[in-house]
Order: C-alpha cells, then structure tokens, then sequence
C-alpha cells in the first residue's frame, strides 16, 4: 500500500510502498476512507515535539473495518468507524472514574518507536504515529482507537470529529464546562476553534467572541455562532475583548497554543474566569503569569484533546450534524490524493485553507 513518510523534520513527505502485518488479538485492519492534514501533523514535521523517524504521519481519519483480531468484540468486517489518537485501556483508575483521555497504559496505547505494525523493504524501522498512521491507504490500530458509527453519516465529515472537532468541542462541553449565559473568548479559528465556537453556541453561552488575524475564518465563525469577532490586526486583542465585555469573560480558550495566546487567555478574564489551553505547544515553551492575578480566582488549565470519552462524544457530535445543529460541511476547503499532500500542508502554512482531506478513493490505480 503507499504511504507518506517522513524522514527528516522540515523535509517533504515522501511516497512509499509500506504493508501491514496481520491483526492480533485486539486489533483491527481499516481500509482508509479520508484522512485530516492536521496542525499537530505540521508541529511534528517541523520537529517543535521529537518523535522516532521515519514514521507514518496522519492521526484524523475514518475508515471501514477489512479484518479484526480474534479477541476483537466492538467491531466487525464492513463497520464504519473514526479513529481517535486517545487509545485507552478500559481497566485504569483514568479509564474507570470516566477520563479516558487520561490513559497512558502501554498495553493499549503503545509510546512512540515500539509499535512494530508497518513493514517495507528497507532496513530500518517505519514508526507508527500515535498508534494510528492515518497517511496511508490501510491501518492496524487498536480496537480501542476507534469509535463505530452510523452507516448513513458521510465519511468525509466523519474523519474531521477524529482531532479537531472532537477537541474543540470536548474543551467546551468537557473540559471548561460552557453553559448558559457564559462570555467566552475562543483564540485563533482554525479546525478545534471553529469547533469550540459552534460547541459555545449549543452550549447556550451568551457572547461567542471569535479572534484570529484571518478575516476569512472570523466570517465563518460568525456563521458558525459568534457573537462578535476580533482581530489582533485591529489592535491589542486583550483590549478589545475587555471593551467589548465591559471586564471579560468567563472563559477563553486558546486554540492554538502559545505562549503569547496563552497569556492573552488569562488575561482576558473576569474575576472567577477560567482560561483553558487546548492547542499543542513546542516542547519546552513556557509562559508566564503574574500571582497577583490569581487573587482574582481566576483559573488556568489544560485540556487534552477535549477531555474527550469518545465512544460517548463523537456519536453526540455525528446527531447534532445530522440533525443540522452543527455544521461540518464548511471545514472542509478541499479534498487532494494522497500524492498532493506536501501542497495540502503548504496550503495549511499559507492560511489558505481550514481543512484538506486525502481521500483516499481518488488514489490512481
């Protein structure tokens, strides 16, 4: 099967001809159906987090289920599923008080370099990524990386609730625990932003106030649920998100993970606010805070990959689409083979798109 791999950080992923070996016990063989170009595919390709190489990129997908191990029981042969990064074990003290995200049992969710589930003709090891390596026309993960769904739900729109949707959604419901008559701030308007944004909005939150420096995406998340819109070119973002709440929110939620948008969360609260950080950020980045501003109650926390209990969530998450209560349709900006996925993240670089799906029923024969 072809795959893109990559080699060295800040180098093209490259084509190549890769197999699988057969499921065991609890795994599972998925013919790839879409897969996600991802920010948190582009921080690993830029080396901001280290990981084991060559590997397999790709962790946003659907897929239908070909071949299942012989202790598999969720699913079986023809099943639609989405993937989730968040493997968990079922049998933890995280999985069994209802945090599966939490888990971190190597039985279940292997860490990077020991997954030995791709093959090739080369001498050194092919490393799966994240337990998935969704870059690729077939995978081996896991019956517990995956989440089985309605046959009538569009595959394409599924593979987006596999990181983006599910961890901007999940911030909101799970983690910061939006309701009704909240101010919130949701910081930079990407996949998990504009998520977050229209999770705000069904929440109940009374103002929705979007910030990005792209004029485009502010348009869509208003579309989408906010109640107003900032850009940080208009001027300093904190300020006007003050202004505009007459002393802040209840919660800001930074979407795209730095230290300037971290602190600019914080910031941006009212007394008893809670600033949630959602996105990924380099290894080793701080940031910093001054104590007297905690004498306000006010809050930080992170929030890991939407807190999510996914066999619960994404479901919800496919009825609220299907009953036209949130719309997914408009992050998808294009759908490229396989072979354009160096335009596809040059496009993610530029801004110039929301989401770029493979799809991998468009691979030449």
């Amino acid at each position: 099967m072809k795959a893109a791999v990559l080699f060295e950080p800040n180098t093209p992923l490259q084509i190549e001809e890769v197999s699988l070996r057969k499921p065991r016990s609890r795994e599972v063989l998925l013919r790839t159906a879409y897969a996600g170009l991802c920010h948190t595919d582009l921080h690993f390709m830029e080396a901001q987090t280290p990981y084991p190489m060559p590997v397999v990129l790709g962790h946003e997908s659907s897929g239908i289920v070909e071949a299942v191990g012989s202790e598999v029981t969720y699913v079986k042969p023809g099943d639609h599923v989405v993937t989730c990064l968040s493997v968990f074990c079922g049998t933890c003290a995280y999985c069994t008080t209802g945090r599966p995200a939490l888990c971190f049992n190597e039985e279940a969710k292997l860490p990077p370099g020991k997954a030995d589930r791709l093959k090739w003709d080369r001498p050194e090891k092919v490393n799966t990524f994240m337990n998935l390596s969704s870059f690729a026309e077939a995978m081996l993960v896991h019956e517990n990386a995956l989440v089985k769904i309605r046959k009538d739900m569009p595959l394409d729109r599924a593979s987006l609730i596999g990181c983006a949707v599910m961890t901007g959604y999940g911030s909101v419901v799970n983690t910061a625990k939006i309701g009704p008559g909240d101010k919130v701030a949701v910081i930079a308007c990407g996949g998990v932003g504009m998520s977050a944004v229209s999770a705000a909005r069904i929440a109940g939150a009374e103002r929705v106030i979007a910030i990005d420096t792209s004029a485009e995406k502010l348009d869509i998340a208003k579309a989408l649920g906010a109640t107003d819109i900032v850009n940080p070119a208009n001027g300093d973002a904190v300020e006007q998100v003050l202004e505009l709440t007459d002393g802040g929110v209840d919660h800001a939620l930074d979407c795209l993970g730095s230290k300037r948008t971290a602190e600019d969360a914080f910031k941006m609260l009212a007394f008893d606010g809670t600033a949630t950080l959602v996105g990924l950020f380099k290894a080793g980045e701080t940031i910093e805070l001054t104590g007297a501003d905690f004498l306000r109650e006010r809050k930080i926390q992170g929030s890991l990959l939407g807190s999510n209990r996914f066999r619960v969530d994404m479901p919800r998450i496919i009825e609220l689409y299907m009953q036209g209560r949130m719309d997914l349709d408009v992050f998808i900006s294009q759908k490229i083979r396989l072979e354009d996925i160096n335009d596809g993240f040059q496009a993610m670089r530029e801004g110039r798109v929301l989401r770029s799906l493979i799809d991998f029923s468009a691979q030449p024969a």
